[in-house]
């Protein structure tokens, strides 16, 4: 579960991170009440759980009740990398003197967790990955042994951190170490985590992924896991049980294994199309599972086909065909579906279908056929 900006500081300050305080806003009345509870300037934030929000105008600052109103407005309903912005968080304005990154996440090759450390914070610290390696400092840490004081100390020096701040930097990184691992999180990342001018660490930013399956020790992720859906889409599907990303095109895509429906999308791309979602219905999709996915994407009123691609191993093709059946019997489906099925009894699963093909439900033995023939239906040519 990927937690918004706001809701990541929240998890951080229980767990002792210093962060700014604010409010939460959803629209530009809520937002004007919460610049004058804080106090101006104030900063006012798009709430969208991607990068790149400072470059797509996502982050303002507002000196005053107009400046924070006209921001407001500017944000909500700014589309964000395919994410529609529909919550603000206003925090007071910080005093910056230095910005650095921290980040603990899952190192599962190794079976351990990797710190990552650098001095050149507030920047795309992919891009310092890949031209400046050395500025990033990387620990690998054991779960036994953890992170001790003096391991961050010693982590700190060699990230480049102001040495004024060395025993404030170790403390703030085991407290988001704890964070980390006492919280049951896969990531946790602070970018920017600034100095400000009375030298005091404040984590500006925050980016938290929560690992689903630790719910059942967390019921105070359920009022996360509830604002955490704005996407009446994924709503849909986390309600069945369906791994769901919501985009923006017109072609909806269903397949099984994540590595196949990533080909799909570029293979609709290919084909001049714009896709709709990911939607991986998972290695043994039953008939059921076929059909509620089937639903939810049909229920995206930007859909105008369905492309179900499924390479048949543990799922087998007859199955998929009675869960496409199914549904279109049951269920009035606004858009036509195509559909490629190969491996695991594909012969017996394209026989079913071939008795009830029509302009609604169309077969194609390849995915680049299935791919054209989707996007010819959901885009036509003028």
């Amino acid at each position: 579960m990927d937690l918004f900006e706001y809701q990541g500081k929240q998890f951080l300050a229980h767990h002792g991170v210093t962060v700014p305080h604010g409010a939460v806003a959803d629209e530009p009345d809520h937002a004007v009440l919460a610049g004058e509870s804080l106090g101006y300037p104030v900063a006012v934030k798009a709430q969208v759980r991607v990068g790149g929000r400072g470059k797509a105008g996502g982050i303002r600052l507002a000196s005053d009740e107009g400046e924070v109103r006209a921001a407001a407005e500017a944000i909500l309903g700014l589309d964000i990398r395919d994410h529609s912005v529909r919550r603000l968080w206003l925090e007071k304005a910080a005093d910056v003197a230095e910005e650095y990154y921290a980040s603990f996440t899952v190192d599962r090759a190794e079976r351990r967790y990797l710190g990552m450390l650098s001095a050149r914070g507030g920047v795309d610290i992919e891009e310092v990955a890949a031209t400046e390696p050395e500025a990033i400092a990387r620990l690998a840490i054991g779960p036994r042994h953890g992170l001790s004081a003096e391991d961050a100390r010693r982590w700190a020096a060699d990230a480049g951190l102001a040495a004024d701040i060395h025993d404030q930097a170790a403390s703030m990184l085991v407290d988001l170490y704890r964070a980390f691992t006492g919280g049951d999180a896969e990531l946790v990342e602070v970018n920017p985590l600034i100095v400000t001018g009375d030298r005091r660490l404040v984590a500006l930013d925050a980016k938290v992924t929560l690992d689903d399956s630790a719910r059942f020790r967390h019921p105070d992720w359920a009022g996360w896991a509830t604002a955490e859906w704005h996407d009446e889409r994924e709503r849909r599907a986390r309600e069945r049980g369906l791994n769901y990303v919501g985009l923006s095109g017109t072609v909806g895509v269903i397949g099984n294994g994540a590595g196949l429906v990533l080909s799909t999308l570029d293979v609709v791309s290919q084909a001049g199309g714009t896709p709709a979602n990911f939607l991986d219905v998972g290695g043994g999709a039953s008939a059921d599972v076929i059909a509620a996915a089937l639903e939810v994407v049909d229920s995206d009123d930007k859909v105008r086909a369905v492309l179900v691609n499924i390479f048949g191993g543990i799922t087998r093709c007859d199955e998929v065909a009675h869960g496409i059946l199914d549904a279109m019997g049951r269920v009035e489906l606004r858009s036509p579906i195509v559909v490629r099925l190969d491996g695991t009894n594909a012969d017996e699963g394209r026989s079913l279908l071939a008795g009830h093909q029509s302009d609604r439900l169309v077969s194609q033995p390849t995915m680049l056929d299935a791919a054209r023939a989707a996007v010819a239906l959901a885009e036509p040519a003028p």
